[in-house]
This record gives structure tokens, sequence and C-alpha cells, in this order.
């Protein structure tokens, strides 16, 4: 029997990155990201459920608003383009196992390029998704998350779910239809709506009311098709404020819950929080989270951050510690990210163009997250801030403030107890000690 030649290794001179402590001087090592190591029960890589971005890590080609491609890849060269891909996606699942990331994200025209028509499109789907799904089984590296992309392709120009040709439409619906078939086929436990164009550049020639009733309706066809195919996955939604379109309808969080409640759709989804997407929306990350959280609406994260100093999204990676500690301790208390996981939707500056420099920038993201995950832990079992704010909550705990909790008291009741009690007596919120006491746990 003729052997199997083995696949071309497109890493050579990267070895498995290796946890090898805080004082470590390796580049290509982690420092705080120690997969193994338990809490609670579990490991630091179920806890954290590092994934990677298919398409800023393999499709990424330094481009930005002002400049063409600066990156070429050694697997990108060919005149086949479905070629092409079945190579990309080995270069994928081996620098997935070197960085030792358990899951990987994708949007279906990132794995597989586009033919002349639908049918043509899925065929071709299909043939890289049986790859991909002979890779996940030789090296364990399961999907977080697929989706379809509904914004690239001129068709989608004026959106997709909320575009004002029911053509249009239809072709997203299809186009959903087949990615969700193919995120069922790879097992993902996830699957994400990002509205890309979902929204508008001018109420010149917009019908608002519409276009949302048409979106919901794109979401609502999704919801019944899962349960036809038997799709157990979660659906997420993540929003972001602008860019590409003026304003585009899942503008935060607190936008999204509002539309999700006003059609009926609460129950299907959670939030895929991007912590870039924030900062345009002119929230903090730690904001995001907590909006999701009250709701209980928390899915999953996309892991980056943007520059303050640019108004666009750069989706760079976060070694913010102070910044993700905040954000991880919110999330620990909401209980954690469920089927989510950490995306690292982040892609490497446009000067950055040589290969070891990928491996560089997950490393420094994972240990980040490592870092503040176990900051955010220490925090919470200490327990100080949340004294601290359960105090300032404290007179709702008992008397007339339970009542107003409960709904017992009204206007007429709590005047009379402002009668009796006069002015009220200011209480200091300790802003300035509080966050003292975060510095010390960020720099300790």
């Amino acid at each position: 029997m003729k052997k199997k030649i083995p696949s071309k290794a497109w890493f050579p001179k990267i070895k498995p990155i290796a946890y090898e402590g805080a004082g470590t001087d390796n580049p290509l090592a982690f420092r705080h990201y120690n997969p193994d190591e338990l809490f609670d029960g579990k490991s630091m890589a179920d806890h954290l459920r590092f994934s990677i971005a298919y398409w800023h890590t393999f499709r990424g080609a330094g481009l930005d608003p002002f400049g063409g491609a600066t990156i070429c890849r050694p697997w990108d060269a060919g005149r086949d383009p479905v070629d092409v891909a079945l190579r990309r996606m080995d270069a994928a699942f081996e620098f997935f196992t070197k960085i030792r990331a358990p899951f990987w994200c994708f949007h279906d025209r990132d794995i597989a390029p586009e033919g002349t028509s639908l049918k043509e499109s899925n065929k071709i789907l299909d043939r890289v998704v049986a790859h991909a799904k002979s890779l996940q089984k030789s090296t364990g590296v399961k999907l977080l998350w697929g989706t379809a992309n509904l914004f690239s392709n001129p068709r989608y120009m004026c959106g997709a779910g909320t575009n004002p040709d029911a053509h249009v439409f239809a072709y997203a619906a299809a186009q959903v239809k087949k990615a969700l078939e193919v995120t069922q086929e790879l097992g993902g436990e996830n699957y994400v709506f990002w509205g890309g164009r979902e929204g508008y550049e001018s109420l010149l020639n917009t019908n608002m009311k519409r276009e949302l009733d048409h979106l919901a309706a794109l979401l609502r066809m999704a919801v019944d098709y899962a349960k036809q195919i038997g799709f157990g996955g979660q659906f997420l939604i993540e929003p972001k404020p602008k860019e590409p379109t003026k304003h585009q309808y899942d503008f935060d969080v607190a936008s999204g819950v509002a539309f999700l409640k006003t059609y009926g759709l609460e129950d299907y989804f959670k939030f895929n929080i991007e912590t870039n997407h924030a900062t345009l929306a002119g929230h903090t990350f730690q904001h995001e989270i907590e909006v999701a959280a009250a709701h209980g609406m928390l899915g999953s994260i996309d892991a980056n951050s943007g520059d303050l100093l640019l108004g666009w999204d750069t989706d760079q990676f976060n070694t913010d510690v102070r910044e993700l500690t905040l954000a991880m301790v919110s999330i620990l208390k909401a209980g954690g990210l469920g089927t989510g996981g950490f995306n690292f939707d982040a892609k490497i500056r446009r000067t950055s163009i040589d290969i070891d420099d990928l491996f560089h920038a997950h490393v420094g993201g994972m240990d980040a997250y490592a870092l503040a995950f176990k900051k955010a832990r220490t925090i919470l079992t200490e327990g100080k801030f949340e004294k601290h704010v359960a105090a300032r909550y404290s007179s709702f705990d008992s008397g007339f403030g339970a009542d107003i909790e409960n709904g017992k008291v009204g206007f007429k009741e709590l005047e009379k107890i402002a009668f009796k009690l006069g002015e009220p007596k200011p209480v200091s919120a300790k802003q300035e000690m509080l966050e003292n006491l975060l510095a010390r746990y960020i720099d300790g």
C-alpha cells in the first residue's frame, strides 16, 4: 500500500509554543498562559477557550483604508483558488496546533472562494469544509463559531437582511442557510451574525421600520431553520456602531437588546462583544460586558483593541492588562462565557510582514488575557470591591429601600419618608481609593 505523504510544514522553524513562566526571555514562549494549569477543577485552556480568527490571521494582507497589501504568504501562491484554499487550510491548522489554540472561527468566504453561481460557491465550500473536518479530527482543534460574509460582495452594498431588494434578501438567506449547515457539519458551538452593512447612509432613501422588520425576519428564519436541522449551537449578535455604514442597527449591546426584545427574539440570541467595537460606540469594553450580563445575554468575546487616536476599526491585539482585568472581573462574575470563548479577531500591523509575527502577536494576546484572568480571580476572591459596592447600596437591603425594590411603596409613602428624614447626607463614592486599589492589583 502506498504510504501517505506527510503534508508540507509551513512553519518549520516554529516549535509548539510552550509555557515557560514569567521569568522567561524567550519571545516565543508563554509567560502567563499555561493551558494545563487547573483552576476550580478546570484547565486554563477550558476557562479561556482561545480561538483564532481565520479572516485576519490567514486572509489578512496588511490592507488599511489608505494602502494596499503588504503581506504575502507562501501558501497563497497558485492559480487555482480552490487549491490555494485547501493549502491555506493546512497552514492554518498547523498554526492552530503550534499556538495551542483549541478553537478557530471563520466566515464562509474566508475559507472558500465564491464561484460563478451560488450553487458552485456551495460546492466549493463543501470541498473545503470536508478538508477542514478532517484536519479538526486529526488535530483536535474545534470550531467555536461560523458565520456568513454578508458584506464584502457588491451585491450587499446596501445591506443583506436590510437590503431594499427582496432578491438580495433571498440570496443572503440562502447564504446563511448554507453557512449554518457547514457550521453544524464542523461541530460549531455558536453561530454569529455581524451586520456589517445592516444600516444606512441616508434617511432620504431609507425606510428604517421596514429594514428593521426585515432584519428580524432573517434572524427568525435562522432560528427556525436551526431547529429543522437540529443545530443546537448558540446564536450570537456582534454589535458595531459605525464603519462601514454611518449608522448600523446593531449599534451596541443595549440597542441590540432592545431590538431582540421588540421582535421576541431575546430567548435565542446572546452577544459576541468586540473590544474595538465598544470603543467605537463610545463605551468601555467592560461596560458592554456588564450590559449583556445584566440581561443574561453574555455569549462570547472578540479579543482585540482599537487605537484611541484613530477613528476606525484597527483590530489590534490587546495587551492592556488593566482593561482586560476589568473585563475579566465582569465575565467571571457573570459565570463565564458558556459555549463562547475569546476569539482573536485581531490582525498584525501592516508593517509586520514576517511569518513569526503571527506567533508573537498571538502569544502576547494570550498571555495578556491569561494574566488578567488570574488577577481577576484574585480580585474576586478577596472581594474588596464587591464589599464596597454592597455597602454603597446597603440602604436598599432593608426598610423602605427594600420596599422600593419590591414595589411596595409609591410616591405618597416616599414623600412622607422624605418629610420625616429631611435632607439626605452625601456619602463619598471613594473612587480614587478604589482606583488606587485596582492599580495595586494590576502592578502587584
